[in-house]
């Protein structure tokens, strides 16, 4: 099999879930777009994920994350790392929270319109992993745009005063 080849890979739970979600990460060259209910219990304050996303962000300074989430509250208050990388590179990763939460029913994330990671709703642990797929990654990724322009952005790392 050659390293362009389609893969698809059924995920049967949440320790597959989580693990994809490591592998996209690492395999994110330009831009990772992340899409969950709220992060809960899928390692983003783990080490391995932050010096991952860190050394993506790190790689080149045209590579952006975008974080989306139905709620935030998480992010801000239980995961240290993501907001440390949110302080470092304030200009090129960014967190926003949806607000059309009744039609979102499935989480997913998309990277370099080639790969992506999906589930098939909040509720449901699995899901599927693709790499190198590109029309169906940028199916997502459309949605996914879809989604982030009607969203807000929710967490700053701008103080504001006089």
């Amino acid at each position: 099999m050659t390293d362009d080849a389609l893969q698809h890979t059924h995920l049967d739970g949440i320790a597959d879930y989580t693990h994809a979600l490591d592998t996209l990460c690492r395999l994110a060259q330009h831009n990772l777009y992340l899409f969950e209910m709220d992060y809960d219990g899928l390692s983003f304050n783990a080490e391995s994920r932050y010096e991952t996303l860190r050394h993506f962000l790190l790689a080149n300074p045209a590579n952006r994350l975008f974080v989306l989430a139905q709620d935030t509250h998480y992010l801000s208050t239980r995961c240290p790392r993501m907001m440390m990388l949110l302080r470092q590179f304030d200009n090129r990763m960014f967190i926003h929270q949806t607000t059309t939460r009744n039609q979102i029913t499935a989480p997913f994330c998309v990277a370099d319109n080639a790969h992506y990671v999906r589930r098939f709703h909040f509720d449901d642990p699995r899901g599927l992993m693709a790499v190198n797929d590109p029309e169906n990654a940028r199916a997502l990724e459309s949605r996914y745009m879809e989604i982030w322009s009607d969203s807000h952005p929710a967490i700053s790392t701008t103080k504001l005063g006089l």
